[in-house]
């Protein structure tokens, strides 16, 4: 039985502690991902599932385990492959489609401490085993190491899982399991084509020949007598290149690999929570943006003095961007909210210039008008109103959702970004029904 010694540890000593480095910043990543208190509770209950996922690889990390994962479609033998590695019959296996139908895993105590855990999955590509796949895709995206076996050249659909496997950045070793079906030409045909349709996908160190439960042969015993009979003997399992394989990468990069896939899915999760959070805050936004927008529209519908109606404006679009910051949870001062303002006003302005004017002359209308007039003018202006404060909204939004930066693309091409992206038609339509229901909300 091969295992660690002290003397390939001391051989391997720099490895070893690059390794114990990774392993501490993977843990750390994990922890602090787990623990980050600026994760609404509604988000972190919405990936529960994850974070328990998290919580497991990190008690992973912390007990030095490591897992290899045996994927492909039924029947290639990672069932039997896996008992050969093990050195026992752990699992079914069965010249039958899907005999593995739950992820099972076993202790490989041939190498270190029996820290490494050798884990089966459901074939891919079973019929109506939809279910099975997506759960041996799961089982294959959380660990170190994936074994992809097959037991001759790629299917067009092992080529697109392989794919697949290799965008998830795990290493990968591909086994062509039951060479002892083939001729010694034959394999040698296998190996080129296996290596040429993998080529960029697997490294070709990492192609390998097994043999994990050879068809059993007939053998000739003849007696003391000379009398000859036949005899049925299974042959033994041949994966020494694949033990040899394994015990190289483990050896070297075991601990990194570990913690690279500890990395890489808390690095998943925290994109997922990332866009889980800007969806909420968008969400909070829009609805922040309607109710100033209606506040806004109906203040100005309302407001019988001319000019000072938009005074009253920029204080609503002032005091909608903080409500915005908050949400956001970038807090800005009145002071910074009210520069926002301006900068995005100078903009509109800019791209906006006719639908400005008409707000000053339905402003200027309001003079010497009473009663109807002064309310259909009245109405007009606030579905402008209405509208200008939904395109601040959109607008300081996006500088929020920057991190308080309009980076590259800068305020000017932002705004018209957001213009350009925007039914004004509709948009004043709503702002009309709003403001006529909040003035008569009887109708």
């Amino acid at each position: 039985m091969r295992r660690w010694s002290s003397n390939r540890h001391a051989a391997t000593s720099g490895r070893a502690t690059d390794g114990d480095t990774h392993l501490a910043l993977a843990r750390e990543s994990l922890r602090d991902l787990i623990a980050d208190e600026r994760v609404p509770e509604e988000v972190r209950d919405s990936l529960a599932e994850d974070y328990q996922q998290v919580q497991s690889m990190l008690d992973k990390l912390e007990h030095g385990h490591i897992h290899i994962a045996m994927f492909g479609r039924v029947s290639v033998g990672k069932s039997a492959l896996v008992n050969a590695l093990l050195g026992e019959q752990r699992f079914a296996t069965s010249p039958l489609h899907g005999e593995t139908r739950t992820i099972q895993s076993g202790q490989w105590h041939e190498f270190h401490d029996g820290n490494v855990y050798l884990i089966d999955t459901p074939g891919i590509n079973e019929v109506d085993g939809e279910a099975r796949e997506l759960l041996a895709h799961e089982v294959a995206g959380r660990a170190d190491l994936i074994l992809f076996v097959v037991d001759g050249d790629l299917t067009q659909a092992e080529l697109d899982a392989l794919r697949g496997i290799a965008e998830l950045r795990r290493p990968l070793i591909l086994v062509l399991n039951k060479i002892d079906r083939f001729s010694q030409p034959e394999r040698g045909s296998l190996r080129e084509a296996l290596l040429d349709h993998s080529a960029g996908l697997v490294h070709p160190d990492n192609l390998v020949f097994t043999a994990a439960q050879p068809a059993p042969q007939w053998v000739v015993r003849v007696d003391e007598r000379g009398v000859e009979s036949e005899e049925e003997r299974q042959a033994p399992a041949d994966i020494g290149a694949l033990k040899t394989r394994l015990w190289q990468i483990l050896d070297r990069e075991g601990k990194t690999l570990a913690a690279l896939n500890a990395s890489l899915f808390a690095g998943g999760l925290s994109d997922q929570v990332a866009a889980r959070v800007l969806q909420a805050r968008r969400t909070l936004g829009e609805r922040v943006i309607r109710t100033w927008c209606i506040a806004k529209g109906v203040a100005v519908a309302l407001n019988p003095v001319p000019v000072a109606d938009l005074i009253a404006a920029a204080v609503v679009d002032v005091s909608m961007v903080i409500h915005l910051s908050r949400a956001y949870g970038l807090p800005l001062s009145r002071t910074e909210a009210g520069a926002l303002v301006k900068t995005i006003g100078a903009q509109m302005l800019l791209l906006m210039g006719t639908v400005w004017a008409m707000h000053f002359a339905a402003s200027a209308l309001k003079l010497g008008t009473g009663g109807l007039s002064a309310i259909v003018t009245g109405g007009a202006q606030g579905a402008v109103a209405y509208y200008s404060t939904y395109v601040v909204g959109r607008a300081a939004e996006r500088y929020l959702a920057n991190g308080k930066s309009w980076g590259e693309a800068g305020p000017r091409l932002t705004v018209r970004e957001i213009l350009d992206s925007l039914d004004r038609d509709s948009i004043i339509e709503q702002a009309k029904a709003d403001i006529r229901s909040r003035l008569n909300p009887s109708r």
